[in-house]
């Protein structure tokens, strides 16, 4: 995992197999090769058609396909790149279910994404509270860094084009980074619906990690975009966001940081993968714009 590409987005393409390679092919019949077993996930916009032989190539190599809608915030449906494992998804679910194990995973959530240790004695309930005001004062920081108004996270994705610039940006590239959560997750072999901060949710799990670096990595990213007010923010915040997700080397932390956080509830984890299997896996850069829409 650490060594992909991120992500790619695609638009009205048929995707499929041919000589044995991995193909977007557009309304006129051209041709674009996709490394995807150096690609972390796909992001499946509407007009995208996905082959039986692609979907099953996708998860023979762990890359996860996600459909999405416009701009890639809308989560219809993901695919699964096989990388469940019952022992780890069991290890998950004693946490999540265990009061103690869980308050402790929160509490070192909360550590690692605000550089420090929470407040003594609060419950999961009060945390996420506590949390929630401090994620809305670092959001005003973040946008009066760059010069951005700033009226408060919100956003209606049934109607994407009636939002502000400051949350389209804000929304895409969160997505991006829910997107290589996601892979990661299930390249793990943990289960994205069992969360600890968030519950009840698909991707209560998803959001849960993602929310550790969001600050550090996408939201800069998007005020910065936002600030500039360009005519396709959406593709612009997808190439910032790939590019700090490669200077950040996100996606080499990503994995670790899952078991550090749930180390922290004090059960024996699994045992890791004893094998591994070396694959050849071009530089990041080699592939171009990841954010270009095929």
């Amino acid at each position: 995992m650490k060594e992909r590409v991120s992500m790619v987005f695609v638009e009205y393409g048929q995707i499929d197999v041919r000589d044995g390679a991995f193909v977007v092919i557009d309304k006129t019949g051209v041709r674009t090769h996709i490394p995807v077993g150096s690609v972390a996930c796909l992001m499946l916009e509407p007009g995208t058609r996905v082959s039986h032989r692609a979907a099953h190539l996708a998860a023979t190599v762990g890359c996860l396909l996600i459909w999405v809608g416009e701009a890639g915030v809308r989560l219809y449906a993901s695919g699964q790149p096989g990388g469940a494992r019952s022992d780890r998804l069991l290890y998950q679910a004693k946490l999540a279910l265990d009061d103690k194990a869980r308050l402790a995973v929160v509490r070192k959530m909360y550590e690692l994404r605000f550089g420090e240790a929470p407040p003594e004695r609060r419950s999961v309930d009060q945390l996420r509270g506590i949390e929630g005001a401090r994620v809305r004062k670092i959001y005003k920081t973040i946008a009066k860094r760059y010069g951005v108004e700033w009226k408060g996270r919100k956003y209606d994705p049934k109607t994407w084009g009636s939002g502000d610039m400051p949350n389209r940006c804000v929304s895409a590239a969160t997505a991006c980074l829910y997107g290589i959560s996601e892979a990661a997750i299930l390249a793990a072999g943990y289960a994205p619906a069992i969360g600890f901060v968030h519950t009840g949710k698909p991707l209560s799990f998803v959001y849960d990690i993602a929310d550790i670096y969001k600050f550090e990595t996408v939201v800069p990213v998007a005020f910065q975009v936002a600030a500039r007010a360009p005519a396709n923010p959406e593709r612009e915040v997808r190439q910032a966001c790939r590019d700090v997700f490669r200077e950040s080397k996100l996606l080499s932390r990503i994995i670790p940081g899952i078991e550090d956080v749930l180390a922290a509830g004090g059960l024996k984890p699994p045992k890791a993968h004893e094998e591994a299997v070396p694959v050849a896996i071009p530089n990041e850069k080699g592939l171009g714009d990841a954010g270009h829409r095929h």
